[in-house]
């Protein structure tokens, strides 16, 4: 269970699809370039995604449900990304956990605990309703006024938030973010493994996406 804001989960927080894979550049020379095969590469937990695992173009978002920045992609741009990219087959969009705090590992975690065709619905709320569970001194009665509404119940709730295998996944994903692609903050983005210094209004988005769908 959550004690307060800063003492609740024992967390340390240290520094394909074949077609979509085969889709992804070449790093080459470009100092913005992954390794597209080590950035494919399965983690612990289930990647959590939408559209066609043979789009043309994958999107990888590492993002923290505190952040406020992510919170802005995900009212402001993400609507535009998900129709027009999306859901009309250009796009493979997979969404990976980079928390940047606590209480944001504890929301990854319930997101996940959430059934899988909820997922997304669930990232939108704790984006949406931000300011009430992330900046609280009771992040427990917070966080569960909150999924509640859901289907979360007292015992599923603290279950997930006990489950130290969901924890430790969430916390390798963190850290292979950061050591393998020195990510540092959130929202980071690779569009077919180039990070997207500029992905962050749509026409940053529709910019970056067309160079790739020759758009």
């Amino acid at each position: 269970m959550l004690a307060s804001r800063r003492h609740f989960l024992n967390l340390s927080l240290a520094g394909a699809g074949t077609a979509a894979t085969l889709a992804l550049a070449a790093c080459g020379s470009d100092a913005n370039a992954v390794d597209a095969k080590e950035l494919m590469k399965p983690g612990s937990l289930p990647e959590m995604e939408m559209g066609k695992s043979d789009a043309p173009v994958t999107v990888i978002e590492y993002s923290s449900l505190g952040c406020p920045h992510c919170a802005e992609f995900e009212k402001d741009v993400f609507p535009h990304l998900k129709k027009t990219y999306i859901d009309t087959g250009k796009v493979r969009f997979i969404s990976r956990d980079f928390p940047l705090d606590q209480v944001a590992a504890a929301a990854a975690m319930l997101a996940r605990c959430a059934p899988k065709d909820k997922y997304f619905d669930m990232i939108g709320l704790f984006y949406d309703k931000q300011e009430v569970w992330h900046v609280t001194e009771n992040p427990t009665d917070a966080l569960f006024n909150l999924v509640k509404q859901t289907g979360f119940t007292r015992e599923s709730f603290e279950t997930c938030l006990k489950d130290q295998a969901l924890l430790d996944g969430i916390t390798a994903q963190r850290q292979r973010g950061a050591e393998v692609f020195k990510i540092e903050g959130t929202p980071t983005f690779f569009v077919n493994a180039k990070r997207a210094d500029n992905f962050q209004t749509i026409a940053d988005v529709d910019k970056t996406l067309s160079s790739y769908l020759g758009s």
